[in-house]
């Protein structure tokens, strides 16, 4: 079973989310919380509260066991741009993009490890 949570709008370009993304996919969600929210800046912060938000999803409402979970995968997309202007000489404004980004986390719920154990078993 799968369960998801989107977090959108967040105030940090997609180019700088991605980094830290890949980092926690495989990891329960618990472990992968705590080394989020210990990295420097906004970014594992903002990620950390999305993956937090699965795992309470995955635990409160569909009921499932908080031990067997994983994260799947974790999509960073892009949101819209807020348009701003500066002024610059000549009475002319040039345009500023703040970006923003969609987040998707999708947290699984891990097979049994006595199944991988007769596999690798039955393979070798």
């Amino acid at each position: 079973m799968e369960v998801t949570a989107v977090s959108k709008y967040l105030h940090v370009s997609p180019k700088k989310m991605k980094e830290f993304g890949h980092i926690s996919i495989g990891l329960s969600p618990m472990t992968a919380i705590e080394r989020l929210q210990a990295m420097e800046g906004k970014m594992g912060k903002l990620l950390a509260k999305s993956v937090k938000s699965a795992y309470d999803n995955a635990v409160n409402t569909h009921k499932l066991e908080p031990s067997r979970l994983q994260i799947k995968s974790i999509q960073i997309l892009k949101g819209p741009h807020l348009k701003r202007w500066r002024a610059v000489s000549r009475g002319m404004a040039h345009q500023i993009k703040r970006r923003t980004t969609h987040v998707r986390i999708i947290l699984s719920v891990r097979q049994d490890d006595k199944s991988h154990k007769k596999e690798k078993e039955i393979k070798e």
